[in-house]
């Protein structure tokens, strides 16, 4: 089975030891370098504790064919561009199951035409998380609302639209939002 763990590793800026660490429970850092490497098998267990540890879905750590990975050509730093020291890989987003879409088909704010927006859906109890982030928020009959999320007084929530000269909007109870995670923009 080939796996990611080395690239979403480094990625996270992590060592082999602190990755052991966060295993639960505890490893040790050889393990997980053999484990990174292929000299150990990976069971499921196995990629379940570090996945876990790595903040990231299991499927995330494994690479499939279909899947179609990035190679890393160069890395653009402060310093300017250089070439990778190791063979990197980037493995693109998919969706998580709460991730809903708004597609822009005019600029507005700092969107463009043609940008795709990826929102997460939380629950009411999420929303001060929120605040000062885009959000999606469902309205009646099939409407919704797109804005900053600037405040939240009980079960009532301020959006601001975005663009020049938009006056606050007030929506009571919203079952859910959807905060701006992603752009997706073609250059």
């Amino acid at each position: 089975m080939i796996t990611a763990i080395r690239e979403i590793r480094k990625a996270k800026g992590l060592t082999l030891q602190q990755v052991a660490d966060r295993c639960e429970p505890p490893t040790t850092a050889q393990t997980i370098g053999r484990l990174e490497t292929g000299t150990r098998t990976v069971s499921v267990d196995w990629l379940n504790r570090i996945a876990k540890a790595l903040d990231v879905e299991a499927g995330d750590l494994v690479t499939l064919p279909e899947q179609p990975d990035l190679p890393v050509a160069a890395i653009l730093g402060a310093q300017g561009v250089e070439a990778p020291a190791h063979m990197t890989r980037l493995t693109p987003p998919r969706p998580g199951g709460g991730t809903v879409a708004v597609q822009v088909e005019a600029g507005v704010g700092d969107y463009r035409a043609g940008d795709e927006l990826w929102c997460e859906r939380i629950a009411p109890d999420e929303y001060a998380g929120a605040l000062n982030r885009d959000v999606l928020v469902p309205r009646p009959a099939g409407r919704f609302l797109f804005g900053r999320l600037i405040g939240r007084e009980g079960e009532r929530i301020q959006i601001l639209p975005l663009g020049a000269g938009g006056r606050q909007q007030i929506v009571n109870d919203p079952a859910w939002i959807g905060v701006a995670t992603r752009l997706v923009r073609a250059l």
